[in-house]
Formats: structure tokens, C-alpha cells, sequence
């Protein structure tokens, strides 16, 4: 029981980091006007069916701005959107781009004490838009996170068992790695078909981050419950697989979920709109 509580006390720690660190959890700062300071929230996730509002707490009447945008990893210019007074706040709207599309923009607020970049010098904030999760989206990524939840939850008691109690380290490491097959093989790719439009973007056909971390964990742990069955592999180094596959899973687990996601290619969409002899998606 007490290796059980260590385990889930690891779990719930790293999936709090993980959800606190990730692309799409928005920018926050503050920001001075005349020694008084604003708390403001930048967005990193938006609706490919609506426009992002983006809103801004006013410090003053006279204070104005802008919002400036541009199309992610593209040579458009920036477009400057100017900020709307509403009550206490300014506000401008990031147009709504196609599942995966990004822009990458900041907030320039011209005050008493001069201009005011947020979040800050030549920063910006990237926001990736996503479509609509209808329920049968929804209900399959509520399976997937239980799986993926469960899977870590049950490779960190395997670790643990690695260590400390070896006698039921086989059944925890069998768990982790079916839980892992169906939450992150099987599920996950079905989630993200019906989120962004393709099922595999990582390794070998891409570069998505989620993708490779699932598939790696999903490979150590293979490789260790493989090593399980091999008669001559000593206990001792059965036990090291599976440890050294807990300590592979939760380091690629902490790194921040969808880091390097789905990203829409525009240049590519720019040439099949002019090559259909259609004009460019430039704003």
C-alpha cells in the first residue's frame, strides 16, 4: 500500500506539471502604468470556428493600443489590429484560422509612460487553433487520458516494485504497457484525427512531440516486458529494464503536453490555393 501511495503521489505531481507547463496554457505578466500595476492574460489556444478575443485590463481613459499579428513561421508582415474600449479594458480579435494553424502576435499599449509591450521587449505568443470537440471526440480523449493516467501510474509502481519489491514487479509492468498500447496506440491517434485531421504526425512521418513521447514510452516499455520473458536475462537485469523504463517514461512524460504539436503548414496551403487558381490565404 505504501508503494502505492508514493506511486500515486508521483503521478499526480507530474501531471500537474506537466498541465501547468504546456504550449497552450496562456502567458500571463503584469505591467506598469504611472507605478500602478495590471495583471494580463495571454491566450495560446483558440476555436478554428471563431475569433480569439484577446482583452487587456485599461489603466486609463487615454491609455490606446494595438494588437499586431502574423501567420507562425511565415515572412507575412505583421497586421495591426487597434485595441476596442470595453469598460475597463481594450480588446482586438486574432482571426480564426483552420485546425493546427497558428499565429504568432503581442500587444503593444501606448500609455502615459510611453509604449508597453506585452508579454514583454520583442516577445510574442504563439495560440494554436483547434476544431470543435464534439462528443465523439470528447469521449475517446476522456479514454485516453484514463489509459495514459493509469499506464504512467502503473510504470511508476513497477519501478518501484524494481527496487524495493520484485516479486510483483512483472504484473505492474504488463499493466503499464497494455494500458499504454490502448491509451496511447490505440486511442490517442483517434483522438487526434478527429481533433487536427490526421491520425500519426510523429515518427516517421513527422515531428509531433505528443506522437514521439507516446511512441517512445510506449517502445522502453516493450523492450522491458520483452525482457521478461527471456529465461536467460538475469533477475537482475530485469529488474534494471523495467526501472530504467520508469525512469525513460517519466522523464518524456513531464516534458510539456503538445510542445511541438500539429502545426499547419501554410506555405504548402499558399500553393495549393494559388496552384487551384485560388488567391493566397494571406491576410
Amino acid at each position: 500500500m505504501v508503494l502505492w501511495i508514493v506511486a500515486a503521489a508521483l503521478m499526480l505531481g507530474a501531471a500537474a506539471f506537466q498541465r501547468l507547463t504546456g504550449p497552450t496554457v496562456s502567458v500571463r505578466g503584469t505591467f506598469e502604468v504611472s507605478g500602478a500595476a495590471y495583471r494580463y492574460r495571454l491566450p495560446r489556444s483558440g476555436w478554428s470556428y471563431e475569433d480569439r478575443r484577446v482583452t487587456i485590463p485599461s489603466p486609463d481613459p487615454e491609455t490606446h493600443g494595438a494588437l499586431y499579428y502574423k501567420r507562425y513561421r511565415t515572412d507575412d508582415s505583421l497586421t495591426a489590429v487597434p485595441l476596442e474600449r470595453d469598460g475597463h479594458t481594450l480588446t482586438a480579435s486574432l482571426p480564426r484560422q483552420p485546425a493546427a494553424g497558428k499565429l504568432e502576435y503581442l500587444v503593444v499599449l501606448d500609455g502615459p509612460d510611453g509604449p508597453v509591450g506585452l508579454p514583454g521587449d520583442d516577445a510574442t505568443v504563439v495560440i494554436r487553433f483547434k476544431d470543435d470537440v464534439p462528443l465523439v471526440v470528447l469521449l475517446p480523449h476522456v479514454f485516453f487520458m484514463f489509459f495514459m493516467f493509469f499506464a504512467v501510474l502503473f510504470g511508476l509502481r513497477a519501478g518501484l516494485s524494481a527496487l524495493l519489491q520484485p516479486a510483483t514487479m512483472p504484473r505492474h509492468a504488463w499493466a503499464a504497457l497494455a494500458l499504454m498500447t490502448v491509451g496511447g496506440m490505440m486511442l490517442g491517434p483517434v483522438v487526434q484525427k478527429l481533433a487536427f485531421g490526421a491520425f500519426w504526425t510523429g515518427f516517421p512521418f513527422g515531428y509531433d512531440l505528443t506522437d514521439n513521447k507516446t511512441l517512445l514510452m510506449w517502445v522502453v516499455w516493450v523492450l522491458a516486458c520483452g525482457l521478461l520473458l527471456v529465461r536467460r536475462v538475469s533477475e537482475g537485469q530485469r529488474r534494471g529494464a523495467v526501472l530504467v523504463a520508469t525512469i525513460v517514461m517519466t522523464v518524456v512524460y513531464l516534458i510539456p503536453h503538445s510542445l511541438r504539436g500539429s502545426e499547419l503548414d501554410y506555405r504548402q496551403l499558399d500553393r495549393a490555393a494559388e496552384s487551384a487558381g485560388g488567391a493566397s490565404l494571406r491576410p
